[in-house]
């Protein structure tokens, strides 16, 4: 029960695996933490968010979940590029889930510097004010993404950066335990494919796909939340935890949700920044890549963190692409099924609450 008793900080905690994940937490299922924060700049999303859980208390399945919302959730209105709004969220915090992200490619290829200072300085105030401030933060989760792996975005650089960043903070802040998540595409995610060919799909199409050879690690919310607790659990000082995921070509995603409707699809060509396949472990990365349940672990490659830990086989001998194991169109259907995604007038409204 890794959150019993615990005061947990979520940055960027308004957004899709931020709002996820506080909901995982509310509901006692890994532990009742002492106090929840969600920090995050949006008001608006803030009060969204709010408004959600006070509706709650009409239903009676959710009671436990509500309960905790009335007694230990707290909005916080801040931004992690904000030295200032760090140290005062960070106040007697144990454990920090840092989901603050700029995160669209394009948006980032136009403004690098805007990337920079939430994916790089929003992690950099955190490891500071830890170091300066002496707090007691126990763990720090960063969230990174597939495209911080041989990065070709600016997205991706910047949040190869933040790895990097939250790794060496180990040998800064001896006394805190920083790791970090990797992974691919959440599905329904805000600004993730699906819910623009559900945008797009409502509107009479056509649906865009840049590249019919693209694809695509796909997991869903849960699946990233699980792999964060799975990380809080185990993980070691500097490792970075990855899920394995299956891949998926966006063409089949874009087919599966049209269905039989008669909407069609263009090409559009590759944006700016944009790989045909994404990588979770690149080839310099397997020779310190570990299995340890169902999560692939990349070990830190400074020598201060290795420590004595026990020489264990490679758990790859290749990078790992999203274009090695591709579901075929069927096993797409199925996997968009599963995670109630295919799109009819319900699952639109749905997918359209998830990410509001």
């Amino acid at each position: 029960m890794i959150l019993e008793g615990k005061r947990v900080l979520v940055t960027g905690g308004t957004g899709s695996m931020g709002k996820t994940f506080v909901r995982r937490a509310l509901t006692g299922a890994i532990g009742t933490p002492q106090k929840l924060i969600v920090l995050s700049r949006d008001e608006a999303k803030q009060h969204d968010m709010r408004v959600n859980y006070l509706h709650l208390s009409m239903a009676s399945t959710d009671e436990i979940v509500y309960r905790n919302f009335q007694n230990l959730l707290e909005f916080r209105i801040g931004d992690v590029r904000s030295y200032e709004d760090v140290c005062s969220a960070l106040r007697d915090v144990d454990i920090v889930v840092n989901a603050a992200a700029l995160k669209q490619v394009p948006a980032c290829e136009y403004f690098p510097g805007q990337a920079v200072l939430t994916n790089c300085i929003g992690a950099m105030n955190i490891v500071r004010a830890i170091r300066e401030q002496g707090y007691g933060v126990g763990t720090v989760v960063a969230i990174s993404t597939d495209k911080a792996c041989k990065p070709v975005n600016v997205m991706g650089m910047t949040k190869a950066l933040q790895e990097r960043i939250i790794t060496s903070a180990n040998i800064l802040c001896p006394r805190t335990r920083f790791v970090c998540v990797r992974y691919g595409n959440v599905l329904a995610s805000r600004g993730s494919v699906i819910p623009l060919f559900h945008e797009q799909i409502r509107s009479g199409g056509p649906v865009t796909i840049t590249d019919e050879r693209m694809t695509r690690f796909l997991l869903s919310l849960d699946d990233a939340v699980d792999t964060i607790i799975a990380a809080l659990q185990a993980a070691l000082p500097g490792e970075t935890y990855i899920p394995t995921v299956p891949g998926a070509r966006v063409v089949d995603i874009a087919r599966a949700l049209i269905g039989s409707r008669p909407i069609r699809t263009t090409v559009t060509g590759i944006r700016p920044g944009e790989k045909l396949d994404e990588i979770l472990v690149s080839e310099e990365e397997i020779h310190h890549t570990i299995q340890r349940g169902d999560y692939y672990v990349i070990r830190p490659m400074l020598p201060e963190l290795q420590g004595e830990q026990p020489q264990l086989p490679r758990a790859l001998t290749k990078e790992l692409s999203s274009g090695d194991f591709v579901l075929d169109y069927q096993g797409t259907v199925e996997l968009l099924t599963k995670h109630r995604l295919m799109v009819d007038n319900a699952s639109l409204d749905r997918a359209a609450e998830l990410i509001r």
